[in-house]
């Protein structure tokens, strides 16, 4: 499958949001090959959404790598222990990016599994199979990223993204989490199947 070109990324970031639903998510990672289909986004748009971590162009140590290119990894730490992955979007300069919230496994699922739990696929409980991939947290944790990868360009061999399918019945919704958003947090920037 073809890998996903800068131009797809350096556009309007809720259209990119919403085109990513059924895209493949590659991470290769010591020898093992990780693939999920992308099931849960949501926009962030620095101009004008108060939930974006560089509204108003707020350039911090944390949101620097969102004034990078288009198609690079964004990642940054919440509560003070769980990763998010976040594909950085628009022209270079302008801090917008898509937070990949959910994920179904395609390929490595034992390193997934193992990664999150602990333990094999087959040793899983029926709560584990449902919890694998659902939150962005859940996400990083799986496919062992870290803020290690922070900047890394989705462009290259260690993370990055190809088509997929084209999901007929896209869901639309506010975003999770950001009720102190005040007006953005009624944007339905959040896209899920």
């Amino acid at each position: 499958m073809c890998m996903l070109t800068r131009e797809f990324y350096n556009r309007d970031t809720v259209t990119v949001a919403r085109e990513l639903l059924g895209k493949r998510l590659i991470r290769n990672v010591d020898g093992d090959r990780l693939v999920c289909r992308i099931t849960e986004t949501e926009a962030y748009v620095a101009s004008i959404d108060k939930a974006c971590h560089a509204y108003g162009y707020r350039r911090t140590p944390r949101t620097e790598i969102m004034f990078s290119r288009p198609g690079t990894a964004y990642i940054y730490l919440i509560y003070g222990m769980y990763c998010c992955l976040n594909l950085v979007t628009e022209p270079e300069g302008e801090p917008c990016a898509v937070l990949i919230r959910g994920l179904e496994p395609i390929e490595g699922l034992e390193r997934m599994v193992h990664s999150r739990y602990g333990c094999a696929p087959d040793d899983m409980t029926a709560y584990q199979r449902r919890q694998l991939l659902n939150g962005p947290g859940k996400v990083c944790k799986a496919l062992s990223l870290t803020r290690e990868q922070n900047g890394l360009d989705l462009l290259g061999d260690k993370l990055y993204l190809t088509q997929g399918d084209t999901p007929e019945n896209i869901k639309t919704g506010k975003r999770i989490g950001i009720d102190y958003a005040e007006e953005a947090a009624d944007f339905p920037w959040r896209f899920y199947l």
